[in-house]
């Protein structure tokens, strides 16, 4: 049987999910055309990329890397292109926000694993898809699997549930975690992620971001979505329906099941590279609520997508001027929450932003994150 080719642009290839979406198109490479690769600043690998999958278009911070038979193009130009199906952002923060509106605007399906742009314009960006007819396919493992557990259902949603895996320091007193080192913070029980998303998972950060995405892709009021504690990492998420009846979706904790899933909708596929559950695996799961007490990251993200307007665009900002420290060893790894949370204190919010009030708002709580950072920096010193 003959297939139509998916032509692709993959906005953020040399990240971790951009990375595995690679792995899928190497699995099936006669399903698939790369149209754009873009990268940051991982040059040496992107260099790989462009010379195994010879895309027609590129995009990299150092544009003079790019191969001289590659022709170079913005990240939006490459959203839009016309031949392109379907465009992944696998970007992480603010970056992916630009192309993802390109995308929408042009009538392109989108495949989102960055967490940040629908947090920070959840109400534009879907708002756009609705108003062109295109569509947002989540790859989060959570998302996706919410998407899977709604399919074919008509019912109404009594309860949301999404599983955290609590990250390193679960079950480690809040006040104990000062000294946590970088490389600790690093160090995910189950999943192998990009650095920033790994420290988002060890506070829980995370967790309240995708609890915002949610609300956004799903239509969930907020008292609907619970977070439970999921130490294993098999039930990527659960759906309540009205009649009591609880949906769940189940794989072993690999990116490339969720990856595939989007890029192949509504067919499922065989994978061999795709490890497969075994009752070893299943044996036993556990599921424990949320000590909010003890993830103040959580309890911020969440009230500020509760609160709206530019709030989450200044959270996610905050955040990553906070991370973006962490890693770099000059803060603590519970200054993050304080960085966060003053930042969050000194913002006026606008109930109403259009896309330039929502990139003005990121742009200020950067500014102010980087001051907030100078003076913790200086109290330590």
């Amino acid at each position: 049987m003959r297939h139509t080719v998916k032509k692709l642009a993959i906005l953020g290839s040399t990240g971790s999910i951009g990375r595995q979406t690679l792995d899928i198109v190497r699995a099936f490479p006669h399903r698939f055309e790369i149209i754009g690769l873009a990268c940051g600043n991982n040059i040496s690998q992107f260099k790989a990329q462009l010379h195994e999958f010879k895309p027609r278009f590129a995009f990299s911070h150092s544009p003079g890397e790019v191969p001289a038979q590659v022709q170079t193009s913005t990240m939006e130009d490459m959203a839009s292109f016309p031949d392109v199906d379907l465009v992944i952002i696998a970007t992480t923060g603010r970056a992916g926000l630009n192309p993802t509106v390109s995308a929408l605007r042009a009538g392109k399906s989108v495949a989102l694993a960055n967490k940040e742009i629908l947090v920070m314009a959840g109400e534009l960006l879907t708002g756009m898809a609705k108003q062109t007819g295109s569509q947002i396919f989540p790859i989060d493992s959570e998302h996706n699997a919410i998407w899977q557990c709604l399919k074919g259902e008509d019912s109404a949603v009594s309860r949301l549930f999404l599983t955290a895996s609590g990250g390193p320091f679960y079950g480690i007193p809040h006040d104990k975690l000062n000294n946590i080192s970088t490389e600790d913070a690093l160090n995910h029980p189950t999943w192998k992620m990009g650095k920033k998303v790994t420290v988002d998972s060890a506070t829980l950060f995370n967790k309240g971001l995708e609890a915002i995405e949610a609300h956004w892709l799903f239509g969930i009021p907020y008292p609907k979505i619970e977070i439970v504690i999921h130490r294993q990492s098999i039930v990527h998420s659960m759906i309540e329906f009205e009649d009591g009846s609880v949906k769940a979706q189940m794989s072993m904790p690999d990116m490339h099941l969720p990856i595939q899933y989007v890029l192949f909708y509504p067919q499922r596929l065989h994978n061999k590279n795709i490890a497969r559950l075994t009752f070893d695996e299943m044996r036993t799961f556990t599921f424990e609520p949320v000590n909010y007490e003890s993830f103040p990251c959580l309890k911020l993200a969440l009230e500020a997508g509760k609160k709206g307007g530019t709030y989450p665009a200044v959270l996610c900002g905050a955040d990553e001027i906070a991370v973006d420290f962490f890693l770099k060893k000059q803060i603590g790894f519970l200054d993050i929450e304080k960085i966060i949370e003053k930042t969050l204190n000194l913002h006026q919010n606008n109930a109403n932003p259009g896309l330039e009030d929502i990139i003005e708002a990121d742009r200020w709580a950067r500014e102010t994150a980087m001051h907030v950072v100078s003076k913790e920096i200086k109290c330590q010193s």
